[in-house]
């Protein structure tokens, strides 16, 4: 049987997380508020976050940006893209 939740990220019930996926309270409250198709959308976008920024996630700030940022995304008014990030086949934003 699938676990619902009510995802903060889509605003409706949708399939949960099977595991908790970080440590902590933070992951606590991520498995029960954010739905598989949310958390998908969060690594994508950390993915994103790492190769524009070109992080180490293994370095002490680099982790504490991405926490910061997944915070944001998840519970918050949401992860602006890095200026001037172009979507791969897309045009880059003129100033």
């Amino acid at each position: 049987m699938v676990r619902m939740v009510h995802c903060v990220v889509l605003g409706h019930e949708a399939p949960g997380l099977d595991y908790v996926p970080y440590p902590g309270a933070l992951g606590q409250r991520i498995y029960a508020g954010v739905s598989k198709e949310a958390w998908q959308r969060w690594l994508d976008h950390q993915t994103m976050l790492i190769n524009e920024y070109r992080l180490t996630p293994i370095e002490p700030k680099a982790r504490q940006f991405l926490v910061g940022e997944m915070e944001k995304f998840l519970f918050g008014s949401g992860a602006a893209k890095p200026e001037g990030f172009v979507a791969e086949g897309g045009e880059k934003p003129k100033p």
